[in-house]
């Protein structure tokens, strides 16, 4: 009984979160910074698919654009596998990182990552399923509240943070 209850909560909260998400987002033409509007446009809306999976794909598409090589997978590693297909020059789980796709990301584990040196300017972190359900909701939160983020992009199925000195800081919330 106490299992369904809170299955119905988790996916009431989804909804709910689903349907402020649509009231918020846009698409690129709502996009007004340069950066975020290329890569909305030239490796999120492109039309290549190589995952069925769209966090994956999301994944996998900014590698490409990017041409990260230090890619670091946490929680998933099948997509180890899906990387190295793709990208067979990318070096997975190195100390400095590129890009970081994880399923969870608490803001304490991010700010000791930061410590250690761990990204560099232009590093992005896409954390799958952020709206997941509450804990993953606010844990988002103070992820894009911290300093060393300066742009953030809510994509209802992931988030992406991205590590830029030189931009001011800035939240989207865009439709894929």
């Amino acid at each position: 009984m106490i299992a369904l209850k809170l299955t119905r909560y988790i996916v009431m909260f989804q909804t709910i979160n689903y349907l402020k998400f649509l009231l918020k987002s846009t698409n690129q033409h709502g996009v007004h910074s340069p950066f975020i509007y290329n890569y909305v446009t030239k490796c999120l809306y492109a039309e290549k698919m190589i995952s069925n999976i769209k966090a994956h794909n999301v994944l996998l598409k900014t590698i490409g654009y990017f041409g990260f090589e230090n890619i670091c997978v946490s929680g998933a590693r099948h997509l180890a596998v899906d990387i190295k297909k793709s990208y067979p020059n990318s070096k997975l789980n190195t100390n400095r990182i590129d890009i970081l796709y994880t399923e969870e990301l608490h803001p304490d584990k991010m700010e000791k990552m930061l410590a250690q040196k761990k990204f560099h300017n232009n590093s992005v972190i896409l954390i799958n399923s952020i709206h997941k359900d509450v804990q993953k909701n606010q844990s988002w939160e103070k992820l894009i509240a911290l300093p060393t983020i300066t742009v953030s992009i809510d994509m209802f199925y992931l988030g992406a943070l991205f590590i830029r000195k030189e931009q001011v800081k800035e939240h989207f919330t865009v439709r894929i």
